[in-house]
């Protein structure tokens, strides 16, 4: 199988398999009568488990050390189970820390919500944002001067 034709079968573009294959991810053959890069039916699998280990969170580094593991014989399967666990501590880290920005975003469209646009005048250059509070902060609030 050629490039395009590798990609196809795994539904990946062929941007993707030269990626691979340049990361060594996926070693295709040369064929001797043309040069062209031909991939075997083992590097279609090879590819598909990159792709599906990929769209479960897996870091193309990560892909790359089960990939080493498995090739040098070892089963990989504890690694991953505890990948997968720190990628998901990470990950629902990361959706409590959005969720709390969040809510200070809304809470902030709420308190902007009645107050009036200012100019910039030397000591302040959006007070919106200079005046809000943000929580364990307080911030005395100043009036916009006079235009």
């Amino acid at each position: 199988m050629r490039v395009a034709q590798l990609a196809k079968a795994a539904a990946v573009s062929t941007e993707t398999v030269r990626h691979y294959t340049a990361l060594n991810l996926l070693q295709p053959r040369r064929n001797p009568h043309n040069g062209y890069q031909e991939y075997a039916s083992e590097d279609l699998s090879r590819l598909r488990f990159i792709a599906r280990a990929r769209r479960l969170g897996f870091s193309l580094k990560d892909v790359q050390a089960i990939l080493a593991r498995a090739d040098s014989g070892g089963a990989p399967c504890g690694e991953v189970r505890d990948l997968l666990s720190e990628r998901l501590n990470a990950l629902q880290a990361h959706i409590d820390e959005c969720q709390r920005l969040a809510g200070v975003m809304q809470a902030a469209l709420s308190d902007w919500a009645s107050k009036p646009q200012c100019a910039p005048d030397g000591l302040a250059i959006c007070r919106l944002i200079e005046e809000f509070e943000l929580a364990g902060e307080s911030r005395p609030a100043t009036p916009c001067p006079a235009h």
